[in-house]
């Protein structure tokens, strides 16, 4: 008898043909689950297949004697109690690579939107304003010969540095630790505090994790050592920005502009945060072309086939999270 397996959204039907032959797979046709309506939907699964970001922690598994693997269709874990599943002995598998490249082309795509007010722009045409020369009404920002600052230098944020080579700016970057000095020469970037990065970037990209030492990593102070010409940019995780903290900077004028891909409560977003003319905001798409969400549901795929035990890599899932749950469970 197959195991029965769990995934939470209708997929690429490829990649459903591949589940299938593996595994007794159903497939939840709604909404997002409530945590009470997932642990319901896992109580003789032996596996879940997390397509839409669902929050998964000890509530939900507990006492689910069967769930062996939590398998996440995207780099980002930070809705998954990873210790709360190692200790029930669930093997937790995420996405990483595939939405790289695509994410550095958004961020880029973001800040040349933000700095030129395209935006702004369409939407004045649209609304039938243009009668003439606009003159300097739209006058935006250069991003060539600046100094873009990266919070969080991991393979995205090494991405979007790459990029910068061909716009002449000069490259600064926070990480927990220093990159290696080969992976360093070839962004063409250079380590430093935190305190140096925010003072001296004209533009500033959020590219980490959240984690608890992350939350509101930019808040009030941080904003204040923000040039007043300098623009900040989230294309990771909404918790990273103080909302209100932001909004307050913004209609301020304390720092230029902003764009955010992501949000705190999203899909709902701030109130503070609306009508901010200087505010570009986009729902959470900057991964969102097929290659690379086809990319990220097989790799979830071929997680969860090796989690199970099964597949050319079976007992050693590509992108394992919590490898310690494998010794456990020798």
């Amino acid at each position: 008898m197959k195991q029965k397996i769990l995934v939470t959204k209708t997929i690429f039907p490829d990649v459903m043909e591949l589940l299938q032959q593996y595994f007794e797979v159903e497939v939840h046709e709604g909404g997002r689950y409530t945590p009470e309506q997932l642990r319901a939907a896992l109580r003789d699964k032996s596996g879940v297949f997390l397509a839409m970001g669902e929050k998964v922690d000890a509530g939900v598994v507990e006492g689910l004697s069967q769930l062996r693997a939590v398998s996440i269709s995207a780099a980002g874990y930070n809705s998954i109690d990873v210790d709360a599943l190692t200790r029930a002995g669930v093997i937790v598998t995420n996405a990483p690579g595939p939405a790289d490249e695509t994410v550095a082309d958004y961020t880029w795509g973001l800040m040349i939107a933000t700095a030129r007010r395209l935006a702004e722009g369409d939407r004045w045409v649209r609304a039938g304003n243009w009668k003439g020369s606009v003159g300097s009404s739209f006058f935006g920002t250069d991003l060539c010969d600046k100094t873009l600052g990266i919070l969080g230098m991991g393979r995205i944020g090494q991405a979007i540095a790459r990029r910068a080579i061909g716009f002449r700016m000069k490259v600064l970057y926070y990480n927990r630790h220093p990159l290696d000095k080969t992976i360093e020469a070839d962004c063409r970037a250079s380590y430093v505090s935190k305190e140096e990065l925010l003072k001296d970037s004209d533009f500033i990209v959020l590219s980490l994790p959240l984690t608890p030492g992350n939350y509101h990593i930019i808040g009030q102070q941080e904003l204040a050592l923000m040039r007043s010409s300098a623009m900040l940019f989230n294309i990771a995780r909404g918790g990273l920005i103080d909302e209100p903290a932001l909004a307050e900077a913004l209609r301020e004028k304390k720092i230029a502009a902003a764009g955010l891909d992501v949000f705190e409560g999203e899909p709902a977003v701030y109130p503070g945060l609306l009508g901010l003319p200087n505010l570009l905001m986009t729902p959470h798409i900057a991964g969102g072309t097929f290659e690379t969400q086809h990319g990220l549901a097989l790799l979830a795929a071929e997680n969860l086939i090796a989690a199970l035990g099964w597949g050319p890599h079976a007992g050693h899932p590509p992108s394992i999270v919590n490898p310690e749950v494998l010794l456990k469970n020798q």
